[in-house]
């Protein structure tokens, strides 16, 4: 008899996919809108916090009132800056600022969705997205994906880049190295192949008859299908 597929383990919730929250360092996210000065606001720069939950690094920013932020870190910010939060503010590296004071082409990270999220958008490690155009209540902005998005022009970022940008540039090396990397996020390393498999272990296992026949709906529970799920296409892409 085989083992369970890895969708089953994964659905089940076995420790070897939980992520390993308790090395976490902090939620990550702008002030409260109760708390955000509609004018401006200085903060210094006070540390850089690596972060094993993130790709890109912390920086802890303490305000002139008293309050503390982490958030993302924009490339070329350094410890005893000074960056500016506000309406007001001057769209310069690492000022936090809502979308409606950004010029237009301006480069800009750690967007929020919505008003007063915290942050949810391009935030991992060399993440940049641009305004491309402001109209009466909203801001379309051009994402890393190349997807153009309508934003709440109350929505906040931070101008400039997120950092560690040149992360991926240097290969893993040696197996160890993506080991280490994977477990740190709680992620299954290494992943073998359902087609490597033998045909008691995965229904794509064997030397023939790779696949499944159609692509399957989504409301099947972890592991009862494999392959293609809700498939909104099917057939060969044309390019």
């Amino acid at each position: 008899m085989g083992k369970p597929l890895i969708t089953q383990r994964r659905g089940k919730g076995s420790p070897s996919f939980r992520a390993p929250s308790h090395h976490f360092y902090a939620v990550s996210r702008y002030r409260s809108i109760d708390s955000h000065d509609a004018g401006m606001l200085r903060g210094e720069v006070t540390e850089f916090i690596d972060d094993p939950s993130r790709t890109t690094l912390l920086a802890r920013f303490v305000f002139e009132d008293g309050t503390e932020s982490l958030v993302p870190a924009a490339e070329g910010l350094l410890t005893g800056d000074i960056i500016e939060e506000g309406t007001n503010a001057q769209p310069s590296i690492g000022n936090i600022m809502p979308l409606s004071s950004i010029p237009e082409g301006y480069p800009i990270f750690n967007l929020e969705a919505h008003p007063g999220d915290g942050g949810s958008l391009v935030r991992s490690s060399g993440g940049i997205a641009y305004i491309v155009s402001k109209e009466a209540n909203r801001v379309l902005v051009k994402l890393p994906s190349r997807e153009l998005k309508y934003l709440d022009a109350r929505c906040r970022a931070t101008i400039g880049c997120a950092a560690g940008g040149g992360r991926v540039d240097k290969p893993m090396l040696k197996a160890g190295k993506g080991s280490f990397h994977a477990l740190a996020r709680g992620h299954w390393y290494p992943t073998v192949r359902g087609v490597h498999m033998n045909v008691v272990e995965h229904p794509f296992g064997g030397k023939q008859h790779h696949g499944a026949i159609t692509p399957k709906g989504r409301g099947a529970p972890p592991g009862v299908h494999v392959g293609s799920f809700g498939a909104r296409r099917t057939g060969r892409r044309k390019r």
